[in-house]
């Protein structure tokens, strides 16, 4: 059995076993929890009342937190000719067309998100399974499927991140570091909630999100009232 640390237990005593909090109120608990020796990620994690073997209640969409995710995203580009040129030039961090294909193919997964044009789809659907389970497939839903390539990776890098339910109807998505502003945590943290909420497929009946917590790295979570 794992031994809790001292600080971990220290962080338990702010915790009201059992309560649902305000966001605003969950922030400032997790702001005064002793902090690990790194800047942690401050983390939503919602159970939905959905089944993900049901096409029709397949929840997935992207969201612009407007203070980033404090995260430095290395994006990967597949693509080809001139859109490798613009690619390079817009910051992303790997760019390639059938050469890199064949480099992720062979175990290459050093990045965080993929974007690929059109022309180059066919081909990379060779990458479905791989990339598919780990949240990488450029899909068009997502934006990350686009010949405006530039403008893709500006909004991935200023903070655009991807949502997906799992196999188990849960989804887990980073807002911010504790480092943030309680501001800055809260008005992230709220566009999540308002895109997930959005996203409810209308064949879902009834209560959306059975439950949702807040939580930072190495810490307890606070279960919240939304």
């Amino acid at each position: 059995m794992k031994t809790q640390s001292k600080r971990y237990k220290e962080s338990v005593k702010l915790v009201e076993k059992d309560k649902a909090y305000q966001l605003k109120e969950a922030i400032a608990i997790l702001k005064k929890m002793p902090a690990p020796k790194f800047d942690g990620s401050v983390d939503l994690h919602f159970a939905l009342n959905v089944d993900s073997k049901k096409s029709d209640q397949m929840v997935r969409g992207t969201v612009s937190l407007p203070h980033g995710t404090g995260k430095t995203v290395r994006v990967a580009v597949f693509c080809k000719g001139e859109h490798e040129r613009i690619a390079k030039e817009s910051g992303a961090d790997v760019v390639g067309g059938n050469e890199l294909i064949d480099k992720v193919t062979a175990g290459f997964l050093d990045f965080d998100c993929a974007i690929a044009t059109p022309d180059i789809m066919k081909d990379l659907s060779k990458l479905g399974k791989l990339l598919g389970p780990r949240g990488l497939m450029p899909s068009p839903k997502t934006g990350t499927v686009t010949n405006d390539i530039a403008k893709a990776i500006s909004d991935v890098k200023k903070g655009k991140v991807e949502f997906r339910v799992d196999k188990q109807g849960g989804i887990h998505l980073g807002v911010g570091k504790i480092s943030f502003t309680p501001e800055k945590i809260f008005e992230n943290a709220s566009c999540v909630i308002d895109a997930l909420n959005e996203a409810k497929p209308a064949s879902v009946k009834g209560k959306f999100v059975k439950s949702s917590y807040i939580s930072v790295s190495m810490n307890p979570g606070l279960k919240l009232i939304i």
